[in-house]
This record gives C-alpha cells, sequence and structure tokens, in this order.
C-alpha cells in the first residue's frame, strides 16, 4: 500500500465505524425473510436464531450475522454475485431486502 493512500483508509475507515446504521437498509420486513430463508436456505443452512455463533460449514445464518463486516451493503451485494457450492437465486420484489433484513435482526449486540 502507498503510504499517501493510508491516511485517506485510516479516515474512512473511522467515518464507516461511526455510522454504522447508514450500511443498514432502511427497509425489508425480517418476518418475511425468516419466511423466504426457511424456504430456499434452509436444506444447506442453519437460519433459525441460535444463542450463539457456530463454525458450521455452510456457516449458519447466526454466524453470518455475527460477523464484523456483516451489513447491509455487505449481504446485497453476497447475494446478487455468483457463488460456487451455493444455487443462484434470482429474488423478486422485496425478497433480497427481507433476507438482509431477516439476516441483520439476527445480529447479537
Amino acid at each position: 500500500m502507498r503510504s499517501e493512500t493510508l491516511p485517506y483508509l485510516v479516515a474512512a475507515t473511522l467515518l464507516a465505524a461511526q455510522f454504522p446504521v447508514l450500511a443498514e437498509p432502511r427497509d425489508g420486513d425480517p418476518a418475511s425473510g425468516r419466511q423466504l430463508a426457511t424456504k430456499l436456505c434452509s436444506s444447506c443452512h442453519q437460519v433459525q436464531p441460535m444463542t450463539h455463533s457456530d463454525k458450521a460449514d455452510p456457516p449458519s445464518f447466526q454466524s453470518i450475522a455475527d460477523l464484523p463486516s456483516t451489513t447491509g451493503i455487505s449481504l446485497n451485494v453476497f447475494l446478487h454475485s455468483n457463488h460456487r457450492n451455493m444455487p443462484d437465486f434470482m429474488f423478486e420484489g422485496d425478497e433480497s431486502k427481507d433476507l438482509i433484513a431477516y439476516i441483520l435482526s439476527l445480529k447479537q449486540k
């Protein structure tokens, strides 16, 4: 990394840490997201709330939610990217927003 870019990286990190709510989706229905997760994802992932994260592969939704890097933006990018070993779902309407809202609702404060 070039030394002149370091101050910009530090400033961006500090700003993002102070305003994490800006990275969260402003809409989405967690209850609908839970139904969607149960229907589409539960054959591979543990989608129900858990009291702690686990180390399963594939990871539980709780483990995904509890990652420090998990935000509405990161989940949106993930859900709209192709992945090996995972079906390519085509979400309709607000389904991805609902799924993101559900996963973020699992985040343990």
